[in-house]
């Protein structure tokens, strides 16, 4: 068994297909066939499936690749821990990220950190609170920005995101300076549900309070158009609404509701050189912004 191998297993499930996996590894498709084959013979099992449509993990093979990964990511280290003994910073550093913190703090932070580390590629994986708790567990990213994550992950903690309720315009309860949500108990409901949601579901059962929940909704700016149109209240994080509002009344609520927002790793013992200075710059940007 070699790192080659692993490398071109990795490549066929990122890809679905051998061809593909070639093309990504600048390899022939019969060169990666060959290598999975032999692989395969060594191991003495099935790792694919192969049909018209692709190719498609065995179970077996669903097994073996959360070990292949962690394999990959300490041969990934080891290239790094011994660039920064040369005094080279280089490798690849992935990083899972929630679509928000995406479009209004990711840009700033990779800004700053490329000026250091010219040398390091940076790859950024959005998606929802579960898909980046996933991707950290089987070592598809490196580090990822969460909001009060599940057990299992080590986080350093950057900065708090308050909730809103975002209202439309002409809605009774725009007079109020602060919103409770009991107040918004009747109302018809509209919920996010990429994971942000969580913490105003919990409030809302916390005092023992039902939604009227009629839409749920994937994007954020979907959210703030619905509002405007008249066709529900929201309760939001901050950080999802544009700079100045569409044509909505954005209010406080009291109690407040904050979302936590840090770095999460697998275990901070395990943390790559590149990997350490990445947080350590995210923690001075956001700290300086403050």
């Amino acid at each position: 068994m070699t790192l080659f191998q692993l490398e071109v297993f990795l490549a066929v499930v990122q890809t679905g297909s051998f061809t593909r996996a070639g093309e990504l590894l600048n390899a022939s498709q019969s060169g990666v066939s060959h290598s999975i084959g032999d692989l395969e013979k060594e191991l003495g099992i099935l790792l694919f499936t192969r049909n018209r449509g692709g190719v498609k993990l065995t179970d077996t093979g669903e097994q073996i690749l959360t070990h292949v990964r962690e394999i990959m990511n300490h041969k990934e280290q080891i290239n790094q821990a011994a660039a920064a003994s040369r005094g080279v910073n280089s490798g690849t550093l992935r990083i899972g990220a929630f679509p928000s913190f995406s479009a209004h703090v990711i840009p700033g932070i990779f800004q700053a950190f490329r000026s250091h580390y010219p040398g390091v590629e940076l790859l950024l994986f959005e998606g929802s609170y579960a898909e980046i708790e996933a991707w950290l567990k089987t070592g598809i990213v490196d580090l990822g920005f969460l909001a009060d994550p599940s057990e299992g992950l080590d986080i350093v903690q950057l900065l708090s995101d308050p909730y809103v309720a975002v209202l439309p315009a002409n809605h009774p309860l725009r007079e109020h300076e602060l919103i409770s949500i009991e107040q918004l108990t009747h109302e018809p409901f509209l919920s996010l549900k990429s994971g942000c949601e969580r913490l105003v579901m919990s409030a809302f059962q916390e005092k023992g309070l039902s939604l009227n929940k009629k839409l749920e909704v994937a994007e954020n700016s979907t959210i703030v158009s619905m509002v405007e149109a008249g066709i529900g209240v929201s309760v939001v994080p901050s950080m999802i609404l544009p700079a100045v509002p569409a044509n909505v009344a954005v209010k406080p609520l009291h109690p407040p509701i904050i979302r936590r927002i840090g770095i999460a790793v697998l275990s901070q013992r395990m943390v790559s050189p590149v990997a350490a200075a990445f947080i350590k710059e995210a923690q001075r940007q956001l700290a300086e912004s403050e």
